[in-house]
């Protein structure tokens, strides 16, 4: 499955390697019910048929289509002349204090490990979503509708 992204205006999630089916499946419901594109780096952690992905990902994998990058590499090159936005603890800015705009592509590193430090030298644009009382992180599908909401307001996408 793969987008025709020259027709596509608005914000694309990318998933950089996940390895957690439910929490990908999620993500592709919350893309197909916001009315984004969603990327996904490849290797994946887990098969597309497997029964936890199924369960969760239901009937909106037929409604949103996917693209499928093999490497980071692959998706870096064509996002050359495209703004990168990496979530991620590691920064230092709220993404409340960031300005969206229309067609960035927001990545989201694996739930195990995040992104390698290759992917962080490389992108400039890097937010986090502040915690309370020092917590590590939010499950990965909750930070993607978190932050994907916030896209579509401030671009008036929604």
């Amino acid at each position: 499955m793969t987008h025709n992204s020259s027709i596509f205006s608005g914000p694309k999630i990318a998933l950089f390697e996940p390895d957690i089916p439910q929490n990908t499946a999620a993500i592709i419901r919350t893309c197909a019910c916001l009315g984004a594109e969603l990327e996904i780096i490849e290797p994946c952690g887990f098969l597309l048929n497997d029964k936890r992905f199924k369960r969760v990902v239901m009937d909106y994998m037929d409604n949103k289509e996917i693209k499928f990058y093999q490497s980071f590499d692959r998706f870096y090159k064509d996002k050359k002349n495209h703004r990168i936005v990496l979530m991620t603890t590691k920064a230092s800015i709220s993404y409340t204090k960031f300005k969206f705009e229309k067609n960035d592509t927001i990545l989201f590193g694996r739930e195990s490990a995040g992104v390698p430090e290759k992917v962080h030298g490389l992108i400039k644009n890097k937010l986090k979503i502040p915690m309370k009382n020092n917590k590590r992180s939010l499950n990965i599908s909750s930070s993607v509708a978190i932050i994907l909401a916030e896209s579509l307001k401030q671009t008036n996408l929604i």
